[in-house]
């Protein structure tokens, strides 16, 4: 890969850093796709993190992205929001453009797209969502935004499920957003927003497919095992399963449209990522 003046800076911020995915996704992006950028992932504590958004705007350094703790700290730094990023009151990718920056958030729309390149449909189903985390607020949100019609948020700290819950219901009108579980056979779409069965605890499983109609979808976003066990008693069960690397590489890909304006061709990434 040649670098120059002419190179595009990009850069992952978060405290830690060491072991994001980011850098390998966004290089290996960059080089299928014919951009002209290089991506870093650097360590910024909090109390550095306004010094850091100005070195951000003297370097011309193009995007960013955001990863904890600075999420919801970085808006107070930012001159404007889109409206996902707005009504999360979080953002994971923020734009520089003549040294205004504006925040965005992709982690739900990763989701979405993932989804959508599945053949899923969205408009109008009904959704288990397993879990209550900060994954689950942003894909809820997301879902939400797409006119699905009702979302379970299923969690096993009820408290945590009725606040979601009640959030969604405040922020996205025409859905219906609860919290207690009467027949998982109603659903159209089960997924796992937890990190239930992600390595090295392959075995563990957030929920039982027996109980999930046979014409539910399942899905996980967790990518380590790939194929997790989740998934794994749902496909033998019959039912259309959803991986949750895609929505990783999709979250990271949509960031890149965002800086460069362009179509990313994702699949090739995530087909290119998996062999890795």
């Amino acid at each position: 890969m040649k670098i120059d003046s002419n190179t595009g800076l990009y850069c992952l911020i978060g405290d830690p850093v060491e072991k994001s995915l980011s850098p390998e996704i966004h290089n290996l992006s960059f080089k299928l796709n014919g951009i002209d950028g290089a991506y870093l992932a650097l360590r910024v504590k909090p109390q550095d993190l306004g010094e850091a958004l100005g070195g951000v705007r003297a370097l011309g350094i193009k995007g960013i992205n955001v990863t904890i703790p600075h999420k919801v700290e970085i808006l107070k730094y930012l001159d404007e929001l889109d409206e996902e990023a707005e009504l999360l009151g979080a953002v994971n990718t923020v734009k520089n453009v003549d040294g205004k920056l504006k925040g965005y958030n992709t982690d739900g729309r990763g989701f979405v797209e993932l989804l959508r390149s599945s053949g899923v449909e969205l408009k109008g189903k009904r959704v288990l969502m397993l879990g209550a985390g900060g994954a689950s607020r942003a894909i809820a949100i997301s879902l939400g935004l797409e006119g699905v019609s009702e979302i379970c948020v299923f969690n096993r700290t009820e408290e945590k499920s009725k606040a979601l819950a009640e959030e969604i219901s405040s922020k996205i009108q025409g859905v219906s957003a609860v919290y207690k579980l009467s027949d998982p056979k109603n659903y159209d779409l089960a997924i796992n927003c937890t990190s239930v069965g992600m390595h090295p605890d392959v075995s563990r499983v957030p929920f039982d497919v027996e109980l999930l109609s046979e014409h539910c979808i399942v899905a996980d976003i967790v990518y380590k095992p790939l194929r997790t066990e989740f998934l794994a008693r749902a496909e033998a069960r019959g039912l259309k399963i959803v991986e949750g690397l895609g929505m990783l590489i999709n979250q990271a890909l949509l960031s890149e449209e965002i800086w460069t304006e362009r179509d990313i061709e994702k699949e090739k990434v995530l087909e290119e990522f998996k062999k890795r």
